[in-house]
């Protein structure tokens, strides 16, 4: 009798095992873009990460005015998301939203949103535990320019309005981007203990100590050096820590460079700078989005402009310096983001103004990145976000 159920038996088992490897296969992409054209907010979206494909029809559309950049919490349960309003948009009051994801379905549901206190809101990241969100006003106008926006989030996870703001004069050195400050990005140090403001504007990298026990109103408090000097008219953008944290990544979106420091204790030495467009025209530097592999062996580079590049690096183990392997065309206009998929055999960009996405080959050995696998057209999309299977 034993031997009639066996056939059964493993059939049930090798349904299961099937069941269980499409489960692994297939993950969820949120993908956020700019909403003056047909986008409607995020984009749900199902990945095939052994194709490399994305299923055209999403599995919800949330709609959220220019929701142009992600952050997701530690669990993947909340998502806050930066409305990139201002001067000229239908709605003229930067905001942003604190939007919950449902962990077995992963609906997105709005839980609150509250105003940034600045214009273009075009970044965001968590305090490493999670009581404080940190914004990037960028302020594409002079007059009121950019700002650091902290706002508290309450055990619900409902935002709590903006209660401390930072501003930074700026370097004025190009007439037309920098007569004020323009924060990009915001980002904690490895250890949680250092906030650093990258202020496009300012040609600066601007400290503070994260201490919201001293005051939780008020828990950035300027650091010891305060800033961090950048060649004049560079512009940086978005900082990145290395995966063992010991070194980190500027891209400097006017210069098109990648400045490699030494990180110690909040302090950051310049160690290597590298030109992405070297020779080029103006019109061919504009650095942008950098990630590092999971295994912290190479880097990637977004160079937007007329170049419209990927470049890739490794990643020297004992020193951090960056070594180029690879220039790619990114088969669009305008790199805004870009991502790898989760087991690192392809790339997302997100092109914003040829409005598609395209995926990539990708080899986890060399780094190096192949053939185009998928050109999905999207209107906008200007951030991609993965969200693992629990």
């Amino acid at each position: 009798m034993k031997l009639k159920w066996l056939p059964l038996l493993m059939a049930s088992s090798v349904g299961a095992m099937s069941a269980q490897a499409a489960s692994e296969r297939e993950v969820e992409l949120l993908v956020g873009s700019y909403t003056q054209g047909k986008s409607q907010g995020i984009y749900r979206l199902q990945f095939d990460s052994e194709k490399g494909r994305i299923t055209p029809e999403p599995l919800q559309v949330f709609k959220s005015a220019n929701p142009s950049w992600l952050t997701l919490s530690a669990d993947q349960q909340r998502l806050f998301v930066v409305n990139e309003n201002g001067k000229g948009q239908a709605d003229v009051v930067g905001r942003v939203s604190s939007v919950a994801i449902n962990p077995q379905t992963h609906e997105l549901t709005l839980v609150n949103q509250v105003k940034t206190l600045g214009e273009e809101p075009t970044h965001s990241s968590l305090s490493h535990d999670e009581r404080y969100l940190f914004v990037a006003n960028y302020g594409v106008h002079a007059d009121p320019g950019g700002s650091l926006a902290v706002l508290p989030i309450n055990a619900q996870g409902q935002l709590q309005p903006v209660t401390q703001m930072s501003s930074h004069p700026a370097s004025r050195v190009n007439p037309e981007r920098q007569l004020s400050a323009h924060v990009h990005s915001v980002v904690s140090s490895p250890d949680g203990h250092f906030v650093y403001a990258n202020d496009l504007g300012a040609d600066k990298i601007f400290v503070y100590r994260y201490d919201p026990a001293a005051n939780p109103e008020h828990p950035l408090i300027p650091a010891e050096p305060a800033a961090i000097e950048l060649p004049a008219g560079s512009g940086p953008r978005h900082l990145l820590f290395s995966r063992d944290g010991k070194h980190a990544y500027l891209t400097t979106e006017m210069s098109a460079q990648v400045f490699v420091f030494d990180y110690d204790n909040g302090q950051l030495k310049q160690r290597q700078a590298v030109e992405l467009a070297p020779g080029q025209p103006a019109g061919n530097r504009a650095a942008g989005g950098l990630h590092t592999s999971a295994d912290g062996k190479f880097l990637y580079v977004s160079n937007r402009g007329k170049a419209n590049e990927l470049l890739v690096f490794a990643i020297n183990p004992a020193n951090g310096e960056l070594t180029h392997l690879q220039r790619r065309s990114v088969e669009g206009d305008h790199p805004r983001e870009f991502a790898l998929s989760p087991n690192g055999k392809f790339v997302l960009i997100a092109n914003q103004m040829s409005n598609n996405i395209v995926v990539m080959e990708r080899d986890p050995q060399t780094g190096k990145l192949g053939d185009t696998v998928q050109n999905l057209s999207m209107d906008a999309p200007s951030d991609l976000k993965f969200i693992n299977r629990p």
